[in-house]
This record gives structure tokens, C-alpha cells and sequence, in this order.
């Protein structure tokens, strides 16, 4: 059984402009809780510092709900295919698909510019889908080249286990790789 009773007494001092004390009156709330014969007395502060927390708490769960919106907001949910992908998967995540164009920065020592033709419409963007250069289809067929080896000389089926072969295996962060077997002097005639 909850009991709930209020009693009201306050007595505020304050200075007037003309430096005057000034006491007024008002009620307050004092409510005493009775409940299964425990007695729970709330004094004025100890409303004043309830509604505080309450204040405190109902900011804090506001803050986390406006930090939860704003992440929602701003994560791109990349459901769309990208356009022209010819080797890799079309519904390939965007996180996934920088990492590898990262990998090829990385292995062929060569920038964006490499593969990708300027757009026709901004000279300093890239246009993505265009097949206008010839090195995008030349790592086109790269890839392919790389994935048919992995899978036939080296098992890789792309079960989590790192490809064998990679583009850094023979370019060596050279656009275009350089041949390391030297062959014997041939043998001096008779």
C-alpha cells in the first residue's frame, strides 16, 4: 500500500533594488511515502535533488538518442550495385571494394588516375564506370589471371585463407613488372 501525503512550507529572503529584505512565503511539497510499514520522507532538497537526477537522467538518455540518430543518419546503408563491375561481385560493399583499389595503389606503386579516366563533365574527378583506358581492362584480365591460378595451383577457393598469388607478387609496386630470372652465361664454344 503506497500513502502519499503533502505538506507545503516555504520561506524564501531575497533583497529588493532598493536593498530592502523581502520574505515571502510559498508552499512546498513534502511527501511522505509509507509503504508496507517503512516511512520515506522527502524534504524539500531531497525533492530538489530527485528532480535534479531526474533532470540528469533524462539528458543523458536524450544525448544517447541523438547520438544513435546521428549515426544512423550518416552510415550509408550501400545497397545499390556499383555500375561496370565485370570481375568482382556487383553487390560488393564500398569499404570492401576501397581496400582492394587500395591494394592495387599499393602493389602497382600507381594512383587512381592509373586505371580510372578523368570525367568528362570535372577534369579533377575520376570517372569510375568509364572503360575509356586500356589499363583498367589489362587489370581486368589480371585479376582473372590471379584468381584461375590461386584456384587451380594452389587450392584457393576464397574460403577466408590469403590468395597465394597477388598482384604485389610480380609487380612489386611497379606499374609494370620487371623480369628477375637471370639466365647462366652460356657455356664459353670449343
Amino acid at each position: 500500500m503506497l500513502v502519499v501525503s503533502v505538506t507545503c512550507n516555504l520561506t524564501i529572503n531575497h533583497k529588493l533594488p532598493n536593498h530592502k529584505l523581502s520574505t515571502q512565503r510559498f508552499q512546498t511539497t513534502k511527501i511522505k511515502l509509507v509503504h508496507k510499514k517503512e516511512n520515506f520522507t522527502l524534504t524539500g532538497k531531497s525533492i530538489a535533488m530527485y528532480q535534479l537526477h531526474k533532470k540528469k537522467l533524462l539528458a543523458g538518455i536524450s544525448l544517447i538518442c541523438i547520438l544513435l540518430v546521428g549515426v544512423a543518419a550518416t552510415t550509408v546503408q550501400d545497397k545499390k550495385p556499383k555500375p561496370n563491375l565485370k570481375v568482382l561481385p556487383k553487390d560488393i560493399s564500398h569499404e570492401e571494394l576501397e581496400k582492394i583499389m587500395k591494394g592495387f595503389n599499393v602493389s602497382l606503386g600507381v594512383k587512381c588516375n592509373h586505371c580510372h579516366a578523368p570525367s568528362k563533365t570535372d577534369a579533377k574527378k575520376l570517372d569510375f564506370s568509364s572503360d575509356d583506358k586500356p589499363e583498367k581492362n589489362v587489370a581486368r584480365d589480371m585479376m582473372r589471371m590471379t584468381a584461375k591460378i590461386n584456384k587451380k595451383y594452389f587450392d584457393y577457393g576464397g574460403d577466408g585463407h590469403a590468395a597465394a598469388l597477388t598482384c604485389i607478387t610480380c609487380h612489386n609496386g611497379k606499374a609494370h613488372p620487371e623480369s628477375k630470372i637471370t639466365l647462366p652465361p652460356p657455356p664459353p664454344e670449343r
